[in-house]
């Protein structure tokens, strides 16, 4: 990433955790459905069929390392293991232990995304012992006519879902968005879904990379092969019912306005055009992500740059800063620990 820090002399060597905004690599993911408009957010990709980049993440072995300061070419996962209350925060820490509870995505859908959901925190710990994935979306561009599918257009059931599944006319039930930037989504478990072609969005979601596909478009890989669909599975986690999923909201400059407060995480937006200051407890961690435009953020004398296109963390212990320049950010953090 390009961020720049200025006025740095911490030595590697000092005792004691150092708390600045920390900056990652992100983790590219080539998809059947992905292209090249991350581009778009300052990303250097490594061909045109990247569908995801992640930009936080503890999943498995992907693991973002930091780019910036002191605590440059360290993990994430080695910098919460030495550090957890300083990183994560107090309350989190106790909850979650040395596990970061969220990641955080942009995605470029070129082409259609197969239909899927994902199963809750019940099904999930059961069956594949992960978190559930409760997510959101935040539309950052869009073509003309580019729509999202987000659950059924009417209370539905197995037996009608299924009667669509197996004459292939699934999507005449589902509820399609028109969207356009700014666009704010909200999808619970079990919400049956797909971001359509033409469509950058950055995700937030709870730490789980378990996925329920049933339809795929009749899609084939260079081999002819479809690829794997998880009907049974996803009978039990469904949900069958009308949702309303789109979240409306007036922006306010220079204030945080809320979008989501789940159990799981709460996203706030915030519209700068000049200086809006943070203070808050050491319970948890904050993460920005800047949609556009640019800013800077300033501890004292010290500042660092945030750009379009870049996810930073904001450690737990770091708790007073101000934010100035001209962006759109997404505030998270988690708020019902």
């Amino acid at each position: 990433m390009n961020s720049t820090k200025q006025h740095i002399n911490n030595p590697l060597n000092t005792t004691g955790f150092k708390s600045y905004p920390l900056h990652f690599q992100p983790i590219f993911k080539e998809r059947i459905w992905g292209g090249n408009k991350l581009k778009s957010l300052g990303k250097e990709l490594p061909n045109d069929a990247i569908g995801e980049s992640w930009e936080i993440s503890m999943i498995d072995t992907d693991i973002n390392i930091v780019t910036n300061g002191i605590y440059k070419e360290k993990s994430l996962a080695e910098l919460i293991d030495l550090y957890p209350n300083e990183i994560l925060g107090t309350k989190v820490y106790h909850k979650y232990g040395k596990q970061f509870p969220l990641l955080f995505k942009f995605l470029d859908a070129k082409t259609d995304l197969s239909i899927q959901l994902h199963p809750n925190d019940e099904l999930a710990k059961q069956r594949h012992n992960s978190f559930g994935k409760t997510e959101m979306w935040y539309i950052i561009q869009a073509d003309e006519n580019a729509r999202i599918i987000l659950g059924f257009k009417n209370d539905s059931s197995s037996e009608e879902y299924l009667q669509h599944l197996e004459n292939k006319t699934l999507p005449s039930v589902l509820q399609e968005y028109y969207v356009k930037k700014g666009d704010v989504f909200f999808i619970e478990t079990g919400t049956i879904h797909a971001i359509g072609g033409g469509i950058l969005l950055a995700e937030i979601q709870q730490t789980s990379d378990i996925t329920y596909r049933v339809y795929d478009w009749d899609r084939v890989d260079d081999q002819g092969n479809e690829r794997e669909l998880h009907i049974d599975m996803a009978l039990e986690a469904i949900h069958y019912g009308k949702r309303n999923p789109q979240i409306k909201y007036i922006k306010k400059e220079n204030q945080s306005v809320e979008l989501v407060d789940c159990p799981f995480f709460t996203t706030k937006i915030i519209s700068l055009t000049t200086a809006y200051k943070v203070q808050k407890s050491t319970d948890c961690f904050l993460v920005y992500i800047c949609t556009e435009g640019s800013a800077k953020l300033y501890m004292g004398q010290e500042f660092f740059d945030i750009k379009q296109g870049e996810t930073i963390l904001i450690p737990a212990q770091l708790n007073q800063f101000e934010l100035k320049g001209e962006a759109t950010l997404l505030e998270v953090f988690i708020n019902k620990i």
